[in-house]
């Protein structure tokens, strides 16, 4: 049995997530919440080091080499994704025990629909996938929804729905 760090709930070993609190149980490396300021493209917000510095860092290898980058259409602003293979995109809430990687809040996601934890983007070594987490308005890609709790492949230039909040995904090899 796994005991959950922030509830002490047991859990069955390999449980990702708590039955009681939903909190994470299982970290492939340290997580940290950063909030991405309108403004700020390179991902600094006033008073706060770069992203990327913020990161944990991981090898070349790992990503195979891959840069993406979240083109906020509606908002025409980017968030370069560093340091990391798996991002949580959602909204941050008052009194919220988990905490997206990403958090589109300043992009007004309240009223587009996005939930609080509403998809997970990995960065693998060859591809680029989404996973819906059981979000309540649904993600899309190119105008077409994604089943939940399933990767879904993406493409340089593919258009991503969280809700009604467009992401345009920027993959470089």
């Amino acid at each position: 049995m796994i005991q959950c760090p922030n509830c002490h709930s047991q859990e069955l070993p390999g449980t990702l997530f708590c039955s009681e609190c939903g909190a994470q149980l299982v970290f492939s490396q340290p997580l940290s919440t950063q909030s991405i300021y309108r403004g700020q493209a390179d991902g600094s917000s006033p008073g706060s080091q770069p992203l990327s510095e913020e990161a944990p860092s991981i090898s070349n290898s790992s990503t195979g080499g891959l840069t993406v980058t979240l083109h906020v259409i509606d908002a025409g602003e980017m968030i370069p994704l560093t340091g990391r293979t798996e991002y949580t995109l959602g909204r941050v809430a008052e009194g919220q025990p988990i905490l997206p990687d990403i958090d589109l809040s300043p992009y007004d996601a309240f009223s587009y629909g996005v939930s609080r934890l509403h998809a997970a983007l990995k960065v693998n070594k060859d591809q680029v996938a989404i996973m819906d987490l059981g979000s309540s308005n649904g993600t899309s890609v190119n105008g077409k929804k994604i089943p939940s709790s399933a990767d879904y492949p993406l493409n340089h230039g593919d258009v991503v729905n969280l809700g009604r909040l467009k992401l345009q995904i920027l993959i470089r090899r």
